[in-house]
């Protein structure tokens, strides 16, 4: 059963930076694409990040210039850089992952930005 694992949460400052980190159970090459999304409490689940099988890279436009998305293929990691923090990224992020045609999510983890 494919896993992944995310790490990295916690609470910020305004403008403070953090770090998530995806543990995947398999080779990332095994996902057709992987990514962050994440869900403010009452609204929908968004997207924040994806990175597909051969390296190409989305930033939506919402945090495009300060979350950056890289992986490791070596240790089978997704990471998602955030900077420039703001309230409103206040959030439980995912990490995703496309195995065989179907979405495989982790537990999520709570990001919190105070002003």
């Amino acid at each position: 059963q494919v896993q992944l694992m995310e790490s990295g949460g916690g609470s910020v400052q305004t403008g403070g930076s953090l770090r998530l980190s995806c543990a995947a159970s398999e080779s990332l090459f095994s996902f057709s694409a992987m990514g962050w999304y994440r869900q403010a409490a009452g609204k929908q689940r968004e997207l924040v990040a994806t990175v597909t099988n051969n390296g190409l890279k989305y930033i939506p436009n919402s945090v495009k210039g300060r979350f950056t998305v890289s992986r490791d293929t070596n240790e089978n990691m997704l990471y998602l850089e955030m900077n420039s923090l703001k309230p409103e990224d206040t959030a439980v992020y995912y990490c995703n992952a496309i195995y065989k045609g179907s979405p495989v999510w982790g537990q999520g983890t709570q990001v919190t930005v105070s002003s």
